[in-house]
């Protein structure tokens, strides 16, 4: 039986399900970059609760991926981390770059 890692290799290689997962990009880099604070500050969710008001439950869905953060809810969450948001434009990846946005944020969201 293949991996969970080999499969979405696999699958990364169709085109449709390739877009989509592209598509789903800024919301998984979202989740990963608030597990990646929140773990390198070694705070609890509930500790970020308490810090921001912010439901324990809300920040275990925003984390797993089955709510979308308005950019207010993420501004208080970076208050609670003591950290700023930032947010950018930057150029579409071309094919010719070293790494996919999967391979990038393979290793932060464990």
């Amino acid at each position: 039986m293949a991996t969970l890692k080999e499969y979405k290799k696999r699958r990364m290689k169709t085109p449709d399900f390739k877009e989509a997962y592209e598509e789903l990009a800024p919301l998984l880099e979202i989740r990963a970059a608030i597990i990646e604070a929140r773990n390198t500050k070694n705070i609890t969710q509930k500790d970020l609760a308490e810090k921001t008001g912010i439901a324990q439950t809300e920040i275990s869905k925003i984390e797993n991926g089955t709510r979308n953060p308005s950019v207010k809810l993420l501004q208080r969450l970076a208050n609670g981390l003591d950290m700023e948001l930032h947010i950018e434009f930057l150029p579409k990846r071309t094919k010719g770059d070293a790494k996919s946005f999967a391979e990038k944020i393979e290793g932060k969201i464990k």
